[in-house]
């Protein structure tokens, strides 16, 4: 792989390999709580959502995302993260809301990367690709050497895209503020699959399992859907099951965002570029809203945790 070779370089590189997302129903409680020791998380903060931007426009989104939530973010390198030829801006962002590894790439970006979410840091890599390999999960990405550890790609069923990740010199990062949602949608044929499997390996505990959520949480007003919240040592998943007929821009975020005030935080954005595409709705005790950043980006924001506590 093409990186730089300065330490500095590798450090702000580190996270920038990242990779997932997910949920679980009430039948998985004793399979998840069976899961629990054997599990290679490390700890939320570590675990951060891949940003892929428009060409040219990571200094614009990392700007407007700084405005709105605060925190702190690296310089930009240039750089090939991929186990084959490509390059790549590559910017590390550490908010108080969650982890971001942003992307520019200058050539395009080789298949499969650009479909992961989230990158989970392993305190054991092979321990981690076997588990999840054991979960049900598919290898879709074989581990690959970098010049600080070692990434692999997963697929959980349903389609849903893990990049692993570990590093010879383990990072340190301050507990984040508030733990962001990885938010899935998937269909009922798909749900239990991916759910056996996803719980199986990060040892997750169902913290809510509506099966009549409101479904103007996701654009569809006097409808119901089912909403499944987890809570896992890898961070929280809302998993979102329905018919696939969702109004944009639901399903096409993969984060969402706790912050104090929501109205506050939405007008800081704007303020700073972005644009609200929906909401704020309230409803069961939270409010929601949808922003695209600079570069693309949509993200859920909320305030308040109704059922998912």
């Amino acid at each position: 792989m093409k990186r730089r070779t300065t330490a500095w370089t590798l450090t702000a590189l580190l996270v920038a390999l990242s990779v997932v997302g997910s949920g679980a129903p009430s039948s998985a409680h004793d399979e998840a709580a069976a899961a629990t020791a054997s599990t290679t998380a490390v700890g939320p903060q570590y675990d951060t959502t891949h940003v892929y931007v428009t060409p040219g426009s990571v200094d614009a989104f990392v700007a407007s995302w700084g405005a709105t939530f605060g925190g702190t973010h690296t310089a930009k390198v240039v750089t090939d993260v991929t186990p084959t030829p490509s390059e790549t801006e590559s910017e590390l962002v550490l908010s108080p809301v969650g982890t971001l590894s942003v992307f520019d790439f200058r050539t395009p970006a080789p298949y499969p990367f650009g479909a992961e979410r989230t990158g989970w840091l392993m305190s054991d890599f092979d321990k981690g690709v076997r588990l999840a390999r054991r979960s049900g999960a598919h290898l879709v990405v074989a581990p690959f050497d970098d010049p600080i550890g070692r990434d692999a790609i997963v697929q959980f069923p349903g389609g849903v895209n893990a990049q692993l990740y570990w590093h010879t010199k383990a990072p340190s990062y301050a507990p984040l503020k508030t733990v962001p949602d990885n938010r899935v949608y998937l269909t009922p044929d798909s749900v239990d699959g991916f759910l056996r499997s996803y719980v199986r390996f990060t040892g997750g505990r169902i913290v809510s399992d509506d099966r009549a959520a409101d479904g103007g949480d996701i654009g569809l007003p006097d409808e119901t859907y089912r909403r499944i919240a987890i809570r896992s040592r890898f961070g929280n998943t809302v998993v979102s099951v329905n018919d696939g007929h969702l109004p944009y821009p639901f399903g096409r975020e993969t984060t969402g965002y706790a912050v104090e005030d929501l109205t506050a935080a939405l007008h800081r954005a704007e303020g700073a570029g972005a644009k609200v595409l929906w909401g704020p709705h309230a409803s069961e005790g939270r409010s929601d809203a949808m922003v695209r950043f600079p570069g693309g980006y949509v993200a859920e924001l909320h305030q308040g945790e109704g059922d998912d506590g």
